[in-house]
């Protein structure tokens, strides 16, 4: 039996070669490799497809979590509170900065943090929350802006596997995962919801003030070349993957609904009832 890849990123390519490619050239025939026309342009794609202000490209999602800290201003001992169920670049993140990460449990069924247990983790020194939106579900965004407004933390989403995922609040007002907190984060690793041919990752925020000091810390703490105002890192989103990234955007609901129709399929189907055969099947997404 012929293994189908859960994320063949092959097919998915085919299908658009000819956009990707053309675009590829483009950026090849201009040879602007760093900062290129390719980064504005997918980042006025990526703000008009989320709904939010200023949406910010970085070399990956690790940097974007630890650029959003910088930009918040934490200092060494603050406390961030994080979910006990996430990949290590969110807790790892907040080890480089010398902050502590403070852990909370999460629901069994989506696997996303508890607020009540946020609330009963906030001490004097707590200054941030992460919520993770993970498996493209939302965390309880109403509940978490309620209890960060109460003790006047910051929120920084953590949308890597999430983007273009919709949370919707009581009141019928709907926003995008990334797009509610203070800053938001998502990675475009190549196997992400919106994947690159390499690494990528961006940063969200409605803030203008978040905005400047993010664009200013991806880029060694510089507003105005070879003026170093404050420390930053070099964390720029590379052109070639912004100009892939910028057509893959197009086709990013269309990669959403088959992924989830590919899930409502194996739910739908008892695992006592599949044949041996497809219980390890590997299911493609593209």
């Amino acid at each position: 039996m012929e293994q189908i890849q859960m994320v063949d990123l092959r097919s998915q390519y085919l299908k658009i070669k000819d956009e990707i490619d053309a675009a590829i050239h483009e950026v090849i025939d201009t040879t602007a490799f760093i900062k290129g026309p390719a980064v504005a342009d997918f980042e006025k794609a990526l703000q008009k497809y989320t709904g939010v202000k200023h949406a910010i490209g970085c070399a990956n999602g690790t940097d974007a979590l630890q650029i959003a800290l910088m930009a918040l201003g934490v200092k060494p001992g603050d406390e961030v509170i994080v979910p006990t169920f996430t990949f290590i670049a969110t807790a790892e993140v907040i080890a480089l900065l010398q902050l502590k990460p403070v852990f909370v449990d999460v629901y069994a069924d989506t696997f996303t943090m508890i607020p009540e247990q946020i609330e009963e983790a906030i001490t004097q020194n707590s200054k941030v929350i992460i919520p993770v939106h993970l498996y493209g579900q939302c965390a309880d965004m109403q509940a978490i802006l309620e209890i960060a407004d109460r003790h006047n933390l910051f929120i920084v989403e953590d949308a890597a596997q999430a983007i273009g995922s919709e949370y919707v609040f009581s009141d019928g007002t709907v926003r995008q995962a990334g797009c509610i907190g203070h800053i938001g984060c998502t990675s475009f690793f190549p196997s992400k919801n919106l994947g690159a041919f390499g690494d990528g990752g961006a940063l969200f925020t409605n803030s203008d003030l978040y905005a400047e000091k993010i664009r200013s810390i991806i880029n060694h703490g510089s507003k105005v070349k070879y003026f170093h105002e404050e420390i930053g890192v070099n964390s720029r989103l590379d052109t070639l993957q912004a100009a892939i990234l910028n057509v893959k955007l197009k086709y990013l609901d269309e990669y959403a609904k088959a992924r989830q129709e590919a899930a409502m399929y194996f739910i739908s189907i008892p695992l006592k009832l599949m044949p041996v055969n497809v219980k390890h099947l590997k299911i493609s997404f593209h």
